[in-house]
């Protein structure tokens, strides 16, 4: 299994804490990017997430992997590249989060309910979602990655996980 890059060094924090440089098409085949996401996705899988973003597993680029329990408990996927947030909604809710990154803790974060994101499929094709519910959570988590940002920074009642 590929390692997930951790808080347990100084250099990793530092790395996980950088803003990530914009996914460029030009630089990757298209079997490159899809490989990169099948392996990411295993990765994701393997440690038992529910998403992942790309500096997470030491590559510098705006791109991450999810994947919730969708409708009917019917899973879906998403590999989305420079994603953003357009959108978000007054409304907030506070639930429990962890991290690949950040093993072994958790804490109560709020966070927007809804969010619209925008970004780029495999294809680069644009693509925008309205999220809510733990998908708008995950989005949010994953960008916050890649913006250098960690769970950690705004939970409150952080604890050791179960």
């Amino acid at each position: 299994m590929q390692t997930i890059v951790t808080m347990k060094s100084k250099k990793d924090e530092a790395f996980l804490r950088r803003k990530t440089a914009a996914f460029s098409f030009e630089k990757f085949s298209k079997k490159e990017i899809t490989d990169l996401i099948t392996k990411m996705r295993r990765v994701m899988k393997e440690a038992e997430g529910i998403g992942l973003s790309a500096n997470q597993v030491g590559y510098d680029f705006r791109m991450f992997v999810a994947q919730t329990p969708g409708t009917e408990g019917v899973p879906k996927f998403y590999a989305i590249f420079n994603p953003e947030i357009e959108s978000t909604s007054k409304e907030t809710i506070s639930l429990e989060e962890g991290c690949l990154s950040v093993p072994g803790l958790s804490g109560s974060i709020e966070r927007p309910s809804k969010v619209v994101l925008r970004g780029f499929d495999k294809n680069e094709k644009p693509i925008k979602i309205k999220a809510w519910g733990l998908l708008a959570r995950v989005f949010q988590h994953e960008i916050d990655h890649l913006s250098g940002r960690l769970f950690i920074d705004y939970a409150k009642n952080l604890h050791a996980s179960k």
